[in-house]
């Protein structure tokens, strides 16, 4: 018969390998900005990307808006994200997802797409 002490080191040890299995198979993507994957994009890499919503490019016809800043700029494919309310101009987004050069141009096909919450400080319109 095995100790007590000998099941809970058996327990714990499978516990940690269990955990250790985990991380490696389901490691997160690191977030980066739209300077770093366009700096080396590969066709079909998963990336995550942090950016502000280019103002005016969202477009519900196409499932398409435009990531960047003023020096790059990437244009994103939400047609099979899921997408969290508040996606509007000028909104910072976290977008996952493979990048696909189509059309001499990098798209990144987004499986999810998280919005920032509007600042509770932005001074709100009110009529007088």
């Amino acid at each position: 018969m095995t100790t007590r002490r000998a099941r809970l080191l058996a327990v714990g040890l499978v516990i940690t390998l269990g955990l250790v299995g985990t991380m490696l198979v389901d490691a997160p993507t690191p977030t980066m900005t739209v300077d770093e994957v366009l700096a080396a994009p590969k066709d079909g890499m998963s990336v995550a990307v942090r950016g502000e919503v280019v103002d005016g490019t969202i477009d519900n016809a196409t499932f398409t808006f435009v990531v960047g800043d003023e020096n790059e700029r990437l244009s994103v494919s939400f047609l099979d994200a899921s997408v969290s309310n508040g996606l509007d101009d000028n909104r910072t987004i976290y977008a996952e997802g493979t990048l696909e050069y189509v059309n001499d141009a990098w798209v990144l096909h987004a499986s999810v797409i998280k919005t920032s919450c509007p600042s509770k400080y932005e001074e709100s319109s009110t009529s007088d």
